[in-house]
């Protein structure tokens, strides 16, 4: 079965049990599933119970996919996702994304916990993804690998422009309407494959190639949506410094611990967004 025939099945399963057709697609990273309590008429599907999808076998993620209706907006929701280090190929991990492209959404706003490798950003900052630096995919480990499938998109798809400006405003926009609260930042997400947390010699590295933030995920998912055709909102939330001048060895429950502190102004955010996108304003553009 080829990978199309994969998506159209998923496609399919999740179509014949849930009539809402989404228009917006959201993958939620470590600690910040809990967007998920926001949604109105939701159907969730976990995981294990969706045909050729993987499994979330990380703490702070559920490994459910949600249908339902977010500040009026019908949506497709990832609590949870995947990753290399659990195992899985690239073509595996971003399977659901071409699964909510096919299910009718057009942007996704992807999140993920990362640490701040710019030394100005603190622990419970966001940094909208301006661009990224996929260092797998640069080594061989692309979801775009092997025959390609011109049903999906072209060939050599263009990514100097994976993340977009138009939504990256719209996030500026509605962090000002919720107030100093949300510190945010604009920079370069670099993907490790993990899962080991890096050294102080790859932090310096990292910075030194213009690395803003640092996590494990995400630059995949972006790849795959850009080749469906999806415009691209990319949102890091800063769970600890990664400049590698620390002391301290960073653990898994204090990134988690950081998420919880920062959902109510991540839900508020990705809430906001998601309105002016479904429903924009008629504020003029800068």
């Amino acid at each position: 079965m080829t990978l199309y025939d994969r998506a159209r099945e998923v496609t399919a399963f999740l179509q014949t049990r849930c009539s809402l057709r989404p228009s917006i697609a959201v993958i939620l990273g470590s600690g910040l599933g809990d967007l998920v309590a926001e949604l109105r008429d939701a159907m969730a599907f976990p995981y294990e119970e969706i045909p050729h999808f993987a499994r979330s076998t990380v703490v702070g993620h559920a490994g459910r996919l949600l249908l339902g209706v977010l500040e009026g907006a019908p949506v497709v929701v990832m609590q949870g996702r995947f990753h290399f280090y659990e195992g899985y190929s690239p073509q595996e991990l971003t399977l659901p994304v071409r699964v909510m492209a096919m299910l009718g959404a057009e942007v996704l706003i992807v999140s993920n916990a990362a640490g701040g490798v710019n030394p100005s950003y603190r622990s419970g900052d966001f940094m909208l993804i301006r661009d990224h630096i996929y260092l797998p995919g640069l080594a061989g480990m692309s979801p775009l690998l092997g025959p390609n499938d011109e049903r999906f998109g072209s060939r050599f798809p263009p990514l100097a422009h994976a993340y977009d400006v138009r939504l990256r405003k719209i996030a500026y926009s509605i962090a000002e309407e919720i107030g100093p609260a949300v510190r945010l930042h604009e920079g370069v997400y670099t993907m490790v494959a993990g899962p080991s947390y890096e050294t102080g010699a790859e932090l310096k590295f990292l910075r030194t190639i213009g690395t803003d933030a640092v996590g494990m995920s995400t630059a995949p998912e972006v790849v795959v949506a850009r080749h469906m055709g999806m415009d691209v909102l990319g949102i890091s939330l800063i769970t600890n410094a990664a400049t590698g001048e620390e002391t301290k060895e960073i653990a898994h429950s204090e990134v988690l611990n950081v998420a919880e502190d920062a959902r109510v102004h991540f839900s508020a955010l990705v809430r906001g967004i998601v309105r002016e996108i479904y429903f924009p304003s008629d504020k003029p553009n800068d």
